[in-house]
């Protein structure tokens, strides 16, 4: 259970790794030709755009979570298989960025800091957004509709088993659902983010 500390840092970590993944997913579309993000005023790195509150409160408690997807429509792309998974990919891969980037910063800056309760208090924030944005990374590359993993799996299919795929996705949020509220997706998301923390341990400065 996260204390008063936690909660109070994890907000604006939280906030920041939603905003980055949106807006990671909108620019990716307005660059390859889908200006439908821009449109509907989501090509921006305002939280309040991206906030959805359950899936928020669920990243917060939980570390796994979602935010509100940014729209996006593939007829704007040349080629819409490539399209959808560099789109799809752009999410995930922003807060990897994001979360290599506060793992390095915590390497460093808390040293720095004058007394040593600032220094815990440093450390604990980016070690939190560390934290949500691998949340946010992993839980986003499962498979299921209509996460970004699901997208980015149909791209990468044969056309015939792409759609035999995507007949599926109705149930996805509901499959999603139940492995959330069962514990089932927080056991298969904890490797997912152990490996990817490694990773960036791998790649760190």
């Amino acid at each position: 259970m996260l204390n008063f500390e936690q909660l109070l840092l994890g907000i604006p970590a939280l906030l920041l790794a939603i905003s980055v993944h949106e807006f990671a997913h909108g620019y990716a579309a307005y660059r390859l030709g889908d200006p439908t993000a821009k449109h509907q005023g989501r090509l921006t790195l305002n939280p309040l755009a991206h906030l959805d509150p359950i899936g928020a409160i669920m990243l917060l408690v939980f570390r796994f979570g979602w935010a509100r997807p940014v729209p996006i429509n593939p007829v704007y792309f040349k080629d819409r298989k490539r399209g959808t998974l560099i789109v799809s990919i752009a999410g995930p891969l922003s807060n990897f960025l994001m979360a290599w980037l506060f793992y390095n910063l915590a390497q460093v800056v808390p040293r720095w800091m004058p007394t040593w309760s600032l220094h815990l208090t440093t450390r604990l924030f980016l070690e939190l957004n560390v934290a949500y944005n691998l949340g946010l990374a992993a839980f986003n590359l499962l498979p299921l509709p209509p996460l970004d993993g699901s997208k980015i799996v149909s791209s990468l299919l044969p056309p015939r088993w792409e759609y035999n795929y995507l007949r599926y996705a109705q149930y996805g949020p509901f499959v999603l659902m139940l492995l959330l509220w069962t514990g089932v997706a927080q056991t298969i998301l904890r490797p997912i983010s152990i490996t990817l923390l490694r990773l960036i341990s791998l790649l760190s400065i």
